[in-house]
């Protein structure tokens, strides 16, 4: 989480005196869209590990978005942040897969604060740095960014796309915690969950601790002045007021009867939909494969192992073996050949008489 994915965001924080303003621009309608995309794909999806790969997505357009307003400084704060808490929480969801014997499907879960509670404390507390909870790692980076987007001169879409995604963070991962955490044990009742992995406890609990505590400390050493934010009431409590309705949205989500048709196939399209990343592989990887593959696949079939094989390799070795295998026959000196070859030379001999 905290080097493959956020090597291009790392990049173009290197390179960000070279963006212009056009390319900015089309940065941040591209990474708010992605944000929003990924938001709402999460909240569709029941696989643990894909709600976590959306949601590393999901923060990508939101460093990629503050990065095309300028602030390359407040970008790599949140790349930073989100690295740690990310990085936690990817070890909590590694732990569970393991002890459900490798299942991913958060349906199974339920009730793992009973059986798991170490990792469940520590996957709730870097869920609530994700989601922006005061005094957490993420929240200092999260609540920055978006104060200084309220404070900045963008159009409305962007604003909106912006708090809405920060809201969709919050549901997903109150969705996830309702799933995982509480309710009812959806697993066999003969398991092995167990919190004795001491291995990943204690890199787990060492995670924790920067966690809870780095975020304050990168804002001292990344901005040793402190940044001015001057907002009326409304703006400055808009980011608590979208976490706490996300967060009850993921409640009704999660348990009222919504969940029950999102998993039946009344909702099927929907889901397709939403966790397909609005078809986007159809468009972008589908449609460019479809023809070249199958022209391969032909051209395989017909020539490789078609007309090919049966001039070429295959079609020689059957002819050399049938060929090698009579001559083999006839030079096995055998009673029956001799005797047909006399009764041929015999025939010859009458044919020639009669002549």
């Amino acid at each position: 989480s905290s080097t493959l994915v956020t090597a291009g965001v790392y990049l173009l924080i290197r390179f960000n005196m070279i963006l212009n303003q056009n390319l900015c621009l089309f940065l941040l309608l591209i990474s708010t869209l992605t944000m929003f995309m990924a938001g709402l794909g999460a909240n569709f999806e029941f696989d643990l590990k894909k709600i976590i790969a959306l949601s590393t997505l999901s923060q990508l357009g939101l460093m990629m978005s503050i990065l095309s307003m300028g602030n390359y400084k407040l970008a790599f704060f949140h790349l930073l942040t989100h690295a740690l808490f990310k990085a936690l929480l990817f070890m909590c969801a590694g732990a569970i897969i393991h002890n459900l014997k490798d299942t991913q499907d958060i349906r199974f879960m339920g009730n793992l604060m009973v059986h798991m509670p170490l990792t469940c404390m520590c996957l709730n507390i870097s869920n609530l740095a994700l989601c922006g909870m005061p005094f957490l790692a993420g929240f200092y980076s999260k609540d920055l960014i978006l104060e200084v987007v309220s404070m900045d001169f963008i159009n409305i879409i962007i604003f909106l796309l912006f708090f809405v995604s920060t809201g969709l963070t919050v549901c997903y991962s109150f969705r996830l915690c309702y799933y995982s955490i509480t309710g009812d044990f959806n697993f066999y009742s003969l398991h092995s969950l167990n919190d004795e992995g001491w291995i990943m406890l204690k890199s787990m609990l060492a995670m924790l601790m920067f966690v809870i505590f780095s975020g304050s400390m990168l804002m001292w050493l990344i901005f040793p002045t402190p940044i001015m934010i001057c907002l009326p009431v409304e703006l400055k409590m808009l980011a608590l007021f979208v976490s706490v309705i996300g967060a009850w949205v993921g409640y009704e989500l999660a348990k009222f009867s919504v969940s029950w048709v999102s998993s039946s196939l009344k909702f099927y399209s929907y889901s397709y939909f939403f966790g397909f990343m609005w078809f986007m592989p159809n468009i972008s990887t589908f449609s460019m494969n479809y023809i070249p593959l199958m022209l391969s696949y032909n051209l395989f079939k017909n020539f490789d192992q078609g007309w090919n094989e049966y001039f070429g390799g295959q079609g020689m070795y059957m002819n050399l073996k049938k060929n090698s295998m009579f001559l083999q026959f006839l030079q096995n000196n055998n009673m029956k050949i001799y005797l047909i070859l006399i009764i041929l030379w015999m025939i010859m001999l009458f044919l020639i008489l009669l002549i």
